[in-house]
């Protein structure tokens, strides 16, 4: 990685659909599914996202607003008809300003009604998912079953 690109990761539900909407935002250079937070190998991770994007043609609140805009924050280890706590949000962060754009955000939502239980958490480490997860509805051509974009910021 060169000085502008920056990694990211988030957690919103199945990782299929949260990575169908990040992968095309300008600025992203690639993302790959795969899991991060719990206690052993796989079961108690959370499904996430790792965005890698050009800072200099992406923000990581702009891709942060999308996260927050195409899944329901205030849902707990859930999301839609899937449940358990690897669909949690959460954010995983990798810089403090990330870590405090992402809060700035949260607070931002809840100033304007919002109920969030988006966790936000120190990035650890990251396991890629199986290959066949990877960009999933792109290879398939199906659309998110569960994640929609509603407009949650001005």
């Amino acid at each position: 990685m060169n000085n502008t690109h920056e990694k990211a990761y988030f957690a919103g539900g199945c990782f299929w659909g949260v990575e169908y909407y990040l992968q095309n935002i300008e600025g992203v250079i690639s993302t790959q599914v795969g899991y991060m937070g719990g206690t052993t190998k796989n079961p108690t991770h959370a499904e996430v996202v790792e965005v890698i994007f050009d800072n200099s043609k992406t923000s990581f609140q702009e891709i942060a607003k999308l996260f927050f805009e195409i899944h329901d924050p205030g849902q707990i280890n859930r999301q839609g008809p899937d449940i358990g706590d690897q669909y949690r949000s959460e954010i995983f962060y990798t810089t403090e300003n990330q870590k405090l754009t992402s809060q700035h955000l949260i607070d931002t939502l809840r100033q304007t009604g919002h109920q969030v239980a988006t966790k936000l958490t120190k990035a650890p480490t990251f396991w890629p998912a199986e290959q066949y997860h990877q960009e999933y509805y792109t290879k398939t051509g199906h659309l998110p079953y569960c994640h929609t974009r509603k407009k949650k910021f001005t």
